[in-house]
């Protein structure tokens, strides 16, 4: 019966300390001794003992500790990279030796991950960097309130339209036109196709999913023929009043047979009297106008 209830008793020590954690929240366990955590912006510069308690120091240049903390040594400051800078790192050490390049991978891809952002708000001893996405990138890898490292919003092709812009976190989204309607893919809407059969002019060419429709010239051929056609009648009636008066004279005078002065004279008389009514009816047709 003793045997059991002290493997029992055993069984609840190891139990206690799996669960419960031998220090506190702010404290933390060094050489058996729970010593106390040091404030966010400081480090450990020398452990506790069970004399003394823990000795903090600030942290310096660009390094932080943005919690309280047991460590030793603080945490480096994001570098927030434009790319300018890691393109010439990776230019170098490709001109270095094969074995150096694989040595320094590590630091190229820290490089990297800072393309397409920009500092927001420098480093402190007390907090990190803050990177924000450069105009017209948009974050790939976020990090509690800044970026690590963005990329370029995709670029609408011939024949898309920009459905919805990108932001600083999502990337553009691009849609075919519909049907009868153009963009270059720099615009947030497609053109409909100019209808030159609408302003009465040819169609030279059909428009497509990126160029408009091209109109030719008006057609002013058949307004010419037209108007040529109108002067041409007019003359044609002009000349046949003119034959037709020319006819009905001689007839009246040759039903009387008088002589060859006489036909002048009364020619001359009926042309003065044609001529008196018409003189007549002028002012008449001026008055009904006005």
């Amino acid at each position: 019966m003793m045997f059991y209830q002290t493997i029992c008793a055993v069984f609840l020590l190891l139990l206690k300390s799996d669960l419960c954690p031998p220090c506190d929240r702010a404290e933390y366990e060094k050489n058996g001794e729970c010593c106390p955590m040091c404030p966010p912006g400081t480090r450990v510069h020398r452990h506790c003992t069970a004399y003394t308690s823990t000795t903090c120091v600030p942290c310096i240049g660009d390094t932080f500790t943005d919690k309280p903390n047991g460590l030793i040594s603080c945490f480096p400051c994001t570098v927030c990279q434009k790319g300018e800078k890691s393109c010439f790192k990776l230019t170098t050490f490709f001109k270095l030796d094969k074995l150096v390049i694989q040595s320094v991978m590590d630091i190229l891809d820290f490089a990297s991950t800072g393309l397409g952002v920009k500092t927001v708000k420098e480093c402190t001893a007390s907090s990190d960097t803050v990177c924000g996405v450069l105009e017209g990138n948009y974050c790939i890898d976020p990090y509690g309130g800044g970026c690590r490292a963005a990329q370029e919003h995709t670029t609408c092709k011939p024949g898309h339209f920009i459905k919805h812009p990108g932001t600083d976190s999502t990337d553009t989204v691009c849609e075919i036109c519909p049907e009868n309607s153009f963009s270059d893919g720099s615009s947030t809407s497609c053109t409909s196709h100019t209808d030159c059969q609408s302003k009465g002019l040819p169609t030279v060419k059909p428009g497509d999913s990126v160029s408009d429709s091209q109109c030719g010239e008006k057609n002013w051929a058949p307004l010419i023929v037209g108007i040529v056609l109108g002067i041409i009648l007019v003359l044609l009636l002009v000349g046949g009043v003119k034959l037709y008066k020319s006819r009905v004279c001689p007839k009246k005078n040759n039903s009387s047979k008088p002589g060859p002065l006489q036909q002048d004279q009364e020619c001359q008389l009926q042309q003065s009297e044609e001529s008196e009514v018409v003189q007549k009816q002028i002012p008449a047709q001026i008055l009904i106008n006005c």
